[in-house]
């Protein structure tokens, strides 16, 4: 029963290096998801910043380039037309 014992015992190292090597790639793709996910939220709250800081701009400084503060944007195709029905 003695070298039996290590033909069995080592019948399972294979499979305990694969279970090894698929544990290693999964927790190195959990990681680097977890790293990525945390770089999009920054950046996402890093352009909401901005954008909320161009809007405040926008609005503190009315008439800028001359145009009065309440003038349709040229983003507004339909200017004051959706209001005359």
């Amino acid at each position: 029963m003695g070298s039996g014992f290590w033909y069995e015992a080592g019948s399972l190292v294979p499979s305990i290096g694969v279970g090894l090597l698929f544990w290693f790639a999964m927790r190195a793709i959990l990681r680097a998801d977890r790293r990525e996910r945390e770089a999009e939220r920054l950046a996402d709250r890093e352009l909401r910043l901005a954008q909320r800081a161009a809007g405040e701009n926008r609005a503190s400084s009315p008439g800028a380039a001359g145009e009065p503060a309440n003038a349709p944007s040229d983003s507004d195709s339909r200017g004051d037309a959706h209001m005359k029905m």
